[in-house]
């Protein structure tokens, strides 16, 4: 009888695990308009299962090529390792954006458990001696195979990515390798996961009306919504969120209230509670500099910078010193003028960093005129989105559909088709735009699906995401942005753009993988049509009266341009230099992270009212993201961006076809593909040049 019940819940298991795995909807091809993700069917128990099934798929594959009897070819090695792992592809794609936008206990546990999971299975493959030695048997014959651009490009990647993974370590270092990848998966997860606890737990409410002197209507109604959702009728509520934070500190008059946020701010991750990643910060940077010295570089940013297209610490290092030089003469000049402001207003204290943003929009309503207000009325976000689609239209020809047939992970999230001038299928962009507690701060572009050419040869379609923390529509009042988010929403869809005009054939060198110190220029070069007075005017109207925004309103923005920019660039340097100086040591001894700060503020002479844009404990750049050794890249992507936009103004036409048509080919199809360097070069004839960025900031004449 025993073995009767026994045999019949045998039965019952595994029919539930059939049930369970026929209902994963990862498990098989997605039923969807543009073969989009099924979110409505997705739910959190999916995601786990799936992951181990890719796992098990991608171990199948990786087996397939070593026991191969063939001898290695770029087809059966190369070519087929790009193409192995494409359930965890399409699984991660759209786990690793739920748990950016739509983050619950649930997910951020399922992320805790994954990361040392593919943490391992990433270090089985690149640790895989057999396979290693396809690999290099292909890389040896480099030179004989007749191989296009593209596919000599992935065989490099893919012989360096297994080398910079330790697989040319002896086999007794390997282990402690693993040991290492596992330990910096977990840590960079949790460091992100405090700052969005930190920035979650703050919460400063106003009861006094008299206290929100200074800040916008706007601002104001959003802090009372705000508030009432926490049941605190007739109060006002201010979060670290930045349409929260970022206008109080700018506007508000009442200055002790203005310290608490901004303390609040710069204190994220750095408090006395369960989310200080103090340790964390110093367990990352000593792993990571024992894993770049096993692989036989001095230091991290040796190892990070060795295939970007800086290449090496001294280019960086050197970049960023003739900048700082520039900038901060002029930093210390507006800090001089903000004091001024100071006594003028009849006050005698000195200028502290949570005075500078409040001061400098004082001095600039002063000298230009200029009020954020004013300037937000003509930014109204569906008119900024139209009139992006609109340059971008001018440019490629592209068109833009909104879909409402096709499934969205959110209900803030809209859906876009992307057409070419033809009218043929481009990709898909969905775009979500508003902060959210179940969402981290900031703005980025991601992919839930890359574009690449299958094994059967089929172009498959790119399915792009860019997610914003605007401003949110107040009661009858729609979403209206500062200049500065305006300039955002052109930043994230010109990566979107990257992404989206992808045409490649390998998935691993498609649309923005590409060097990161490169990865910024699509990004960035778009924001200056959204600055330029003529490409303002077709788009810029106000929200209620639907009027062009006036040529003075912009001539005292472009008159206001260069104003603070010694601030802004400090701001930035400072947390580079920062950035730099944690990943070159070449020693580690246990450091307390705010005296490391500190030191670094007095080698560098910077001025205390200008704090790091990003402290260390909240950097969440090179913490726990892509830009460890890298923040740099910005400002470096910003001397190419202010260069490309150059060969546009030299014909006499923003939208030069030829030159638009050019930028698309030599940089937006082609991934990485191609040398950064290289590419740049065959679009504008000639390496960038410093000045132009540095006009752009008034840093020369």
């Amino acid at each position: 009888m025993k073995n009767i019940v026994k045999v019949l819940l045998m039965v019952v298991i595994m029919t539930s695990c059939a049930e369970v795995e026929k209902e994963n909807p990862f498990f098989s091809e997605y039923d969807t308009p543009f073969g989009v993700p099924p979110f409505h069917l997705i739910e959190d128990e999916h995601f786990l299962p799936a992951f181990q099934e890719g796992i098990a798929e991608q171990e199948a594959e990786i087996d397939a090529i070593v026991n191969n009897p063939e001898a290695p070819t770029f087809e059966n090695t190369i070519e087929a390792l790009d193409y192995s792992g494409m359930l965890i592809n399409r699984v991660a794609s759209v786990f690793y954006n739920y748990n950016s936008t739509m983050i619950t206990d649930k997910v951020q546990g399922i992320a805790q458990e994954v990361a040392p999971m593919l943490s391992e299975h990433g270090d089985n493959i690149y640790l895989n001696s057999d396979l290693f030695d396809r690999v290099e048997a292909v890389y040896q014959q480099k030179d004989e195979l007749d191989l296009s651009g593209e596919q000599a490009m992935l065989l490099e990647e893919t012989y360096q990515g297994f080398v910079r993974s330790g697989a040319a370590l002896p086999e007794e270092k390997q282990e402690r390798f693993r040991e290492i990848n596992q330990e910096l998966s977990t840590l960079t997860l949790q460091f992100g996961q405090n700052v969005l606890a930190d920035v979650n737990e703050f919460k400063m409410f106003v009861d006094d009306e008299e206290d929100l002197a200074g800040l916008s209507r706007s601002v104001i109604d959003a802090a009372a919504e705000a508030a009432a959702e926490e049941g605190r009728e007739g109060e006002w509520l201010f979060t670290l969120h930045n349409p929260s934070v970022m206008p109080f500190l700018s506007y508000a008059d009442n200055r002790d209230l203005r310290e608490k946020m901004n303390r609040a701010y710069i204190m994220r991750g750095n408090n006395d509670n369960d989310n200080n990643n103090q340790e964390i910060i110093n367990k990352l940077v000593e792993l990571r500099l024992e894993r770049s010295q096993m692989l036989g570089f001095d230091n991290f940013a040796a190892f990070a910078l060795d295939n970007r297209m800086a290449r090496t610490v001294e280019t960086v290092e050197t970049f960023l010193a003739e900048l700082w030089e520039a900038a901060l003469p002029i930093a210390h000049e507006e800090a001089e003028m903000l004091q001024e402001q100071i006594y003028a207003d009849g006050h005698d204290f000195d200028l502290e960093f949570w005075d500078w943003r409040y001061y400098a929009e004082k001095v600039r309503k002063a000298k230009f005129d200029v009020d954020e207000g004013e300037i937000s009325e003509y930014f109204e976000i569906n008119n900024v989105r139209d009139g992006i689609f609109m340059i971008v239209e001018e440019l490629w020809g592209l068109q833009f559909e909104q879909r409402t047939d096709v499934p969205s992970y959110h209900a803030d999230a809209t859906v876009w088709e992307v057409l070419e001038a033809d009218g043929s299928h481009l990709g898909l962009l969905y775009m979500d735009m508003h902060p959210r507690s179940t969402k981290r701060g900031g703005a980025w572009m991601s992919s839930f699906r890359k574009q690449y050419v299958d094994e059967d040869g089929k172009f498959v379609h790119p399915v792009v995401t860019i997610n914003c923390n605007f401003t949110s529509p107040t009661g009858d009042q729609p979403a209206l942005l500062t200049f500065d988010e305006m300039t955002t929403f052109f930043h994230e869809f010109g990566h979107a753009l990257h992404g989206l005009m992808a045409n490649t054939h390998y998935y691993s060198l498609s649309g923005t993988s590409v060097p990161r110190d490169f990865v910024e220029l699509p990004s960035q070069v778009l924001e200056n049509w959204a600055k330029h007075p003529d490409v303002m005017k077709m788009f810029a109207k106000h929200y209620e009266t639907g009027e062009t925004i006036p040529d003075d309103l912009i001539d005292r923005i472009q008159e206001s341009g260069n104003f603070n920019q010694g601030f802004a660039t400090v701001e930035f340097l400072a947390s580079g230099l920062l950035d730099m100086d944690y990943h070159t040591l070449e020693s580690y001894e246990p450091f307390d992270v705010n005296e490391f700060e500190a030191e670094v503020q007095q080698r560098y002479n910077m001025l205390d009212e200008i704090y790091f844009r990003h402290g260390s404990t909240h950097f969440q750049h090179i913490f726990s993201g892509g830009y460890s050794a890298g923040y740099y890249s910005y400002i470096w992507a910003g001397v190419l961006d202010a260069d490309a936009f150059e060969a546009f103004v030299e014909t006499g036409d923003l939208f030069h076809q030829e030159t638009a048509r050019k930028f698309r080919e030599e940089i937006l199809e082609l991934g990485g593909t191609q040398d950064a360097m290289e590419m740049y070069v065959n679009f504008r004839g000639h390496e960038p040049d410093i000045e132009p960025l540095l006009r752009q900031r008034g840093l020369i004449e």
